[in-house]
């Protein structure tokens, strides 16, 4: 009969071999890689001593050759003082391939999170299905998903992709909130070899489903240069958020600058005097939030729209923001999707949202209406509309038709509204109107005089039609500000919109978005 000196050699054993399931032939393939193990990365990730295991003797009952933690590592731990459960692969058990007691683990791990309501981070390093578990490894990822979507918009959820992903390896993460990788990863439904087999089409990983690649697409949110880098991401970005929708994301450095600083001032002479041309909004938003700090989110896709998360009054809010410097500001299809994805995450999570406007309208083109431009920009609409946080908007220069509608005008669902005196808002500009209502007047002008009376009409428009006079008079922005005032009326804004009532009734089950 044994003793307890003999249980705990038994269990320093199996822990031992836990620790590394696949012995040295895991740890000779991770060398091999250049990858740390899936624990390593989890205490990367979070604060120094915080991880806590879960579930790491679980294997496969009944196989002679079961491994401890069937491919995944799950438990929880803190970051920055909070509560948050991770889920990594582990590459040296099967690949990381889903099998039944990897699903377990991960449901587990995920019910854990939905009881506690604190966010979950997976660390993703896997070819998808397990292909000898069969329906096993199917039945288990859609019971996965069906667990992700509660967690939806009820904890934060970020994925981030290391390695080759695949099959349900990307259908997964997809449905999280954000999507971070290193620049050395993959993403693919279905990989190379497969797509040749089955097509006959040759293609590398790197063109099918490369980092760079799907960044540039809108599926990855930030693209780091290696591990560390997208764990130091994961980690800023989880603190501009709540731990769960039930709560409010941490107060930082509240009340820092009551006055307006000679930082605030170089707004004043930030907008060119000639309205063609462009200027950074990356300095107009150094100079409205809190200590000049932005956190990007999604900066490969969509260059001609900001999305991020800055602080006001050392609260997180969410910043929608034009880019002239791209395509003069104006909205495509692929900058709706960027928008709309946007918005959802910080109404979800009950953050505030600025907007910051100077945009020409929606680009014109035959390969934009193509794109869906009218759908996926109506999706942006839809989202705008139906959020209910705190809303305000700044106009600095350019707010032209369809632009100025969906970039958080108070008819859409601003709260409050701001606008510069460069500010030109209206139905087009000076240029688009002279050649719609202006050409007659023009062809019946003599040749030698209409680039003289063609000017003269746009000096017209734009001193007395595109104005933010005309706005105000009417109510449709709450004031014209010094841009040096910014961040000041911004930060007295949203204490006054702090407590705002977003109680909406109505007997129906949900909306229909244009999809």
């Amino acid at each position: 009969m044994s003793g307890t000196r003999d249980k705990l050699e038994e269990l320093r054993g199996i822990l031992e071999l836990a620790e590394e399931p696949a012995g040295e032939t895991g740890i000779a393939k991770r060398k091999a890689k250049g990858i740390p193990s899936a624990r390593q990365r989890v205490r990367a990730l979070l604060d120094p001593g915080s991880f806590v295991e879960m579930g790491a003797l679980m294997r496969q009952p009944g196989a002679n050759n079961a491994m401890y933690g069937d491919g995944v590592v799950t438990g929880r731990g803190r970051i920055d003082g909070r509560p948050v459960v991770v889920i990594a692969h582990d590459q040296t058990v099967h690949g990381g391939s889903v099998g039944e007691m990897f699903g377990r683990k991960v449901a587990a791990a995920m019910e854990f999170a939905y009881e506690n309501a604190c966010p979950v981070v997976a660390i993703n390093d896997s070819g998808g299905a397990r292909i000898q578990d069969a329906v096993t490894s199917l039945a288990w990822y859609a019971l996965m998903c069906r667990r992700q979507e509660d967690l939806s918009g009820y904890v934060p959820q970020v994925a981030i992709m290391l390695g080759k992903c695949a099959a349900g390896s990307v259908y997964g993460p997809v449905n999280m909130d954000v999507l971070v990788a290193t620049d050395k990863s993959y993403m693919f439904v279905t990989g190379p070899e497969v797509i040749k087999s089955v097509t006959g089409e040759v293609v590398s990983a790197e063109e099918l489903g490369g980092a760079a690649v799907q960044a540039r697409n809108g599926t990855l949110h930030h693209v780091a240069k290696d591990e560390q880098a997208a764990f130091d991401w994961v980690r800023t970005y989880l603190s501009y958020l709540p731990t769960s929708c039930l709560e409010q994301p941490p107060v930082i450095n509240p009340g820092l600058e009551p006055e307006v600083t000679d930082h605030d001032r170089e707004l004043n002479r930030i907008i060119p005097d000639s309205d063609k041309v462009g200027y950074d909004m990356h300095e107009i938003l150094l100079r409205i939030f809190d200590d000049g700090d932005f956190h990007e989110m999604a900066a490969a896709t969509a260059a001609n729209l900001i999305t991020g998360f800055a602080r006001v009054d050392g609260r997180s809010v969410g910043v929608v923001a034009n880019q002239p410097q791209v395509l003069g500001g104006a909205l495509d299809a692929q900058a709706s999707d960027k928008a709309t994805h946007f918005i959802r995450l910080c109404d979800a999570y009950g953050l505030p949202i600025v907007f910051v406007v100077d945009t020409p309208g929606v680009l014109p083109g035959v390969e934009e209406e193509r794109n869906g431009v009218i759908k996926r920009g109506g999706r942006f609409f839809r989202a705008v509309i139906e959020a209910t946080v705190p809303i305000v908007t700044v106009v600095t220069r350019k707010a032209y038709g369809g632009g100025y509608a969906v970039m958080g005008c108070k008819q859409l669902g601003a709260d409050i509204s701001f606008a510069w005196p460069t500010a030109r808002i209206a139905v087009m500009g000076a240029e688009s109107m002279v050649g719609i209502i202006g050409r007659k007047q023009l062809e019946a002008t003599p040749i030698d005089q209409r680039a003289a009376v063609r000017q003269q009409m746009i000096d017209f428009y734009n001193a007395t039609i595109s104005t933010p006079w005309i706005a105000a008079e009417r109510g449709y922005v709450d004031a014209v500000i010094e841009p040096a005032q910014t961040r000041l009326e911004i930060r007295k804004a949203l204490r006054l919109l702090r407590d705002k009532d977003t109680a909406k009734v109505n007997p129906r089950k949900h909306s229909l978005m244009p999809v």
